[in-house]
């Protein structure tokens, strides 16, 4: 299946599901099924309910999805501390 097949949607997180999959309730008052994309688990990007993200999303099976971006909401925190000079 080639890139230019998805479908890119937006929506709010509903419910955080077992295995690190979410609920997703779309603009167009669907809801979805979807997962977190693999460089947003790499880089540790937390969603939590309420979150704004958008979902890919095959033509194929519109009831399963990946999330690809979740955006900053007003008062959220910044990124962590970093931590200097950790050694083992």
């Amino acid at each position: 299946m080639a890139k230019e097949e998805l479908l890119t949607m937006e929506g709010y997180i509903e419910e955080i599901l077992p295995d690190g999959r979410f609920a997703v309730l779309l603009d167009n008052e669907h809801k979805i099924i979807a997962y977190t994309a693999g460089k947003m688990r790499k880089f540790r990007i937390r969603s939590v309910v309420g979150d704004r993200v958008h979902v890919e999303m095959t033509p194929y099976d519109l009831t399963k999805g990946r999330i690809v971006f979740r955006e900053r909401t007003p008062g959220q925190a910044g990124p962590g501390q970093r931590r200097g000079n950790f050694r083992r």
